[in-house]
């Protein structure tokens, strides 16, 4: 369409997808022996579930008929692990393993590259109820199931992602309960930090000792300000970047926890044992950004955590509430490579909920905004190779339900009926021209 915003051109060999999570869209929490996760039963805020989701375990290839028909050439979707191993051990399940394949085969089949993320939160129940990421052998079980889906699906798969957001994970699963398994402890949670960044290195030594390639980790970063220029605010917000990117990207950037861990986490150190960090530090072939919105902090003595968000004001904001800074991403992308000596980058998560109509230009606008900005940091010398839309499909948003829309395609959560968007369009326009 004329109308539709200008966007820059990419480099050749870009790669344009759209990306889901397995619990999100799949339904079908009972079939061919999968195990139960610990999202199965948590409660979400308006009593919704996800026993159906967009019925994609059944409907994967109308799933592949949407993506070949955007112009993907990738496709970012997680494996479930309850899928593989019910209990989080033993031998795997084929019957699991064989609907993955027959996916990353039709995949192939299009001319669309698989990126298979190991773990979007879906931590099988039996292992929660042995202490889930709290406990240091579910590290070793990730790894062992990691070589169970490489075993199976590695000849075709062209990117393996180990984790999808640890920190937020470990933040609202464990720090503040608000998401699966729902625990509350504050800054006793630096094990299921711990843990998932040791789970990381553990699996990407098994996927490499396997023979696989292109083996990275998806962290959700942020550009971070302070409130105010009081001293208080910018203390706070360099506590949250401490929290929220650098306790998650140094240990696989840099080899080692930042400064200040103990103030973040009372007894942090004690979790870490000798030769953890060679481990975490192992090189990555790329890392995966996921992006939303930049953050506002002020000091807070009401908040347990010592500081709370301020409002962006000025600002269009998403159905969800956040804030659309588009130069926010080009903004964090030099952060990152002038803190680190950076690999080469995805944009494996950025997208928005909006209101649920079908001529949908705000959520053309956010992506020729975002789009535009990741453009300006590969000009300032970043090396990105590629983008992934959130999300292909309208799906099941975790704690919120069916609430908020995040799709290029409409799902009428009923019927299952998938009705692509004009964002749709226009995202087929980038990446077919």
């Amino acid at each position: 369409m004329s109308d539709w915003p200008e966007v820059p051109q990419f480099p050749a060999g870009f790669r344009w997808g759209a990306a889901t999570a397995a619990f999100q869209i799949e339904g079908s929490l009972h079939a061919d022996g999968r195990g139960a996760s610990i999202w199965d039963s948590f409660p979400t805020n308006n009593g919704d579930t996800a026993a159906t989701a967009t019925d994609s375990y059944r409907r994967w290839r109308d799933d592949v008929d949407l993506l070949s028909g955007v112009g993907a050439n990738a496709y970012r979707f997680s494996v479930a692990w309850p899928r593989i191993q019910a209990d989080g051990t033993g031998a795997p399940n084929p019957l699991g393993l064989d609907h993955y394949d027959r996916l990353v085969d039709e995949l192939c089949a299009r001319g669309i590259d698989p990126a298979v993320t190991l773990y979007h939160w879906d931590l099988p129940q039996a292992l929660e109820d042995a202490g889930g990421w709290l406990n240091r052998d579910t590290a070793a079980r990730f790894a062992d199931y990691s070589a169970h889906v490489h075993a199976r699906l590695g000849d075709r798969v062209k990117l393996w992602i180990t984790h999808n957001e640890p920190f937020v994970h470990a933040a609202y699963g464990y720090t503040l309960g608000q998401h699966a398994p729902g625990r509350i402890l504050l800054g006793e949670s630096f094990p299921a930090v711990h843990h998932l960044l040791l789970s990381h290195g553990l699996a990407t030594a098994a996927l490499r000792a396997a023979g696989a390639t292109n083996i990275g980790i998806t962290h959700n970063l942020a550009p971070i300000s302070p409130a105010s220029d009081a001293p208080e605010d910018a203390v706070a917000a360099a506590r949250f970047d401490g929290w929220q990117n650098r306790v998650f990207c140094d240990p696989v950037l840099l080899g080692r926890y930042p400064d200040g861990l103990d103030e973040l986490f009372p007894g942090a150190s004690d979790v870490i044992a000798d030769g953890d960090a060679a481990v975490i530090g192992a090189p990555l072939d790329f890392l995966g950004v996921n992006y939303y919105n930049p953050y506002l902090v002020r000091a807070s003595a009401a908040s347990p955590l010592g500081f709370e968000f301020a409002e962006h004001e000025g600002v269009a904001h998403t159905a969800f509430g956040w804030p659309i800074v588009p130069e926010g991403l080009t903004r964090l992308l030099l952060e990152l490579r002038d803190r680190y000596d950076l690999p080469p980058v995805y944009i494996t998560e950025n997208g928005a909920s909006f209101a649920d109509t079908l001529d949908d230009r705000d959520r053309i606008d956010y992506l020729a905004g975002h789009l535009t900005a990741l453009r300006a940091a590969i000009d300032a010398g970043v090396d990105v190779r590629g983008y992934f839309c959130w999300s292909l499909l309208d799906n099941f948003e975790w704690a919120e339900g069916y609430a908020q829309r995040f799709g290029l395609v409409r799902v009428d959560f009923e019927t299952g009926e998938r009705t692509p968007r004009e964002s749709y369009a226009f995202f087929r326009s980038l990446a077919t021209r």
